[in-house]
Formats: C-alpha cells, structure tokens, sequence
C-alpha cells in the first residue's frame, strides 16, 4: 500500500492474496501485523490507474517474498457492505503517524479481488509492507483472528485449492524442482488434510503422465533410495 494520493489508485477497489507455502509437513499462509495494534491481515493493496489488476498483485507478491514468476490464481470478487473497518484502519494509521485527513480515503469501503499464490517456502524472504512491523509464517489451524473478512478469504482460498488441487498440480509452486512421491504425497495430504494410500496416490501421479523420472535420492541404504521426479 505504496503513496497516500488517493488520485493514483482505482477508487475502492483492493486485492488481498492469501500466499500459501510449504515447509515439509504443513501448510503455511503469510500473515501481516500492523505496528502497535494488534492487528493481522492478509498482504494486499491497491491499484495503480496506470497498472492492470495483474500487475499490481505480481508487485505486490514480489514485495512482499522477494519472488518474481509466482503462481496466482484469482479465486474470487469479496463485496459485502461489512468490508470496512474504519476504526481499525485510523488506529492503524495513526500508530504510523500518518495524516488522517490526508490518508481518509484508506478507510471507505473496498471491493478486493481474492488471489492466492503457492510457493515454495524455503525460497522465501518475507518482507512487511511499509505500515506493519512484521510478516510471519502461520499454519493453517494457527491463522489468528484477521481483520475485516480476512478469515472467510483464506477460507474460501483454502476450498478452492483443495477443489482444484488435481487440475492445479499445485506441488509444483510448493516443492523444489526436483522432489520425491513421498514429498508429492505429504503436499496434497497437507492441503486436503487426510491421510493417502501411498500405492493408491503413486499409481495415480503416475498415470496422470505429468513426472519426468530421474535419479534416485541416496540418503541411506542403496535399495530403499526414492527415485526424484519433475513435472514434464
């Protein structure tokens, strides 16, 4: 949320993106907090009248993970007369000395296009916007209570991923370029949180005829070395 001209932006109208990561064993989201308020959101903005919608949320990511290329899927239009929190939005402001009535446009209600983004978590610098103090990493079942509708989009982004988790093939914006089936499988069992047969889910990764097999993972005994895979 770059500038206080309200003239440069789109009036009322914001995107929010629900990043998601993997580090191994769980799903992750990042998450903002506001300097001395006590206040978590998602990371988001506003858009520039000389961007597209696509180039400020590709900004916007990159500043916030250091990544450039990630994957973003536009999930859903979030409206209802309840997204505004005026009180919150001043309390915010105020913390970071910034002029009310210079900044009073922050504080209407925004219509914000949902996105989520999948990364890998390993390659990520987090990095806070210039009104919160901090960015962090938090499981799923750990999100703590959001600003706004905040919650009801990492909701919805959380459904339409596990909906779309075969098109998507999101394990390869969550994994290393190169990765075992059995780190495949612990992606797709965090998203869905279920368990999988492990015969049951490599039969089908492998009929889906979308790895390219290479060498073996040497890590302990030679014969129980996993084959790495890519996506073709």
């Amino acid at each position: 949320m770059k500038g206080s001209d309200n003239t440069n932006f789109i009036p009322n109208l914001s995107y929010d993106c629900v990043i998601f990561g993997f580090n191994g064993k769980t799903l992750k989201i990042l998450i903002l907090e506001y300097q001395n308020t006590g206040f978590f959101a998602l990371p988001g903005g506003f858009i520039r009248k000389n961007q597209s919608l696509k180039e400020a949320v590709d900004q916007g990511v990159e500043e916030r993970t250091g990544l450039k290329n990630v994957f973003l899927d536009q999930f859903q239009v979030f409206g209802s007369l309840e997204r505004s929190d005026s009180f919150a939005m001043r309390k915010i402001l105020e913390a970071n000395n910034k002029d009310i009535e210079e900044n009073k446009w922050m504080m209407n209600r925004f219509i914000t296009v949902g996105h989520y983004a999948l990364i890998n978590y390993e390659d990520v610098d987090p990095k806070p916007d210039h009104l919160s103090d901090s960015i962090g990493w938090y499981a799923i079942e750990d999100v703590p209570r959001l600003m706004m509708d905040h919650n009801d989009i990492v909701d919805k982004a959380l459904e339409v991923l596990r909906n779309n988790i075969s098109e998507k093939i999101i394990g390869m914006n969550l994994l290393p370029q190169k990765f075992t089936m059995k780190q495949l499988q612990q992606v797709f069992e965090a998203i869905l949180d279920q368990k999988l047969r492990r015969t049951s889910f490599q039969r089908k990764m492998l009929s889906l005829d979308i790895l390219e097999r290479h060498e073996k993972l040497f890590e302990g005994k030679a014969h129980k070395a996993p084959y790495l895979y890519s996506f073709t």
